[in-house]
């Protein structure tokens, strides 16, 4: 599968198909697709992975999934954050969890100098978007 570069808000998922707006930054993170599978025994959800490439100094606006999200970071350190939880610094083989109602009011990249990786898997309303900016 070919790597898509998106900026994340703009980024939305329908019949398989995505779409990015506006101009890209070095900066902005960039987004893989993996995998989309329906799940047959929970009616209109499906499993969206993707992996997200932080640049040195890339961040994400602040959104919400509306879905259960898994995060395991693959390289680097990146520095995640729901309303009302703890900021933290993960690292490589650490993982961090968001749910369908959590605001993510941090993300990004811990480093300016180095670029880190991280799988998501998302479980989610089927053809509803990855995320949506608040």
């Amino acid at each position: 599968m070919s790597t898509f570069k998106v900026f994340l808000p703009g980024l939305l998922v329908g019949c398989g198909a995505f779409a990015a707006s506006g101009a890209l930054a070095s900066e902005d993170p960039i987004v893989t697709p993996i995998l989309t599978k329906a799940l047959a025994d929970f009616p209109s959800k499906e499993v969206l992975i993707i992996t997200v490439d932080y640049p040195p100094g890339a961040a994400d606006p602040i959104h919400r999934h509306d879905a259960h999200g898994f995060v395991y970071v693959l390289q680097g350190s990146i520095v995640m954050q729901v309303e009302g939880g703890k900021e933290v610094t993960l690292t490589a083989g650490q993982t961090f969890y968001e749910g369908p109602q959590d605001l993510h009011t941090v993300g990004r990249n811990a480093s300016d100098t180095v670029p880190a990786k991280f799988l998501v898997l998302l479980v989610k309303n089927e053809g509803a978007p990855i995320l949506t900016v608040e």
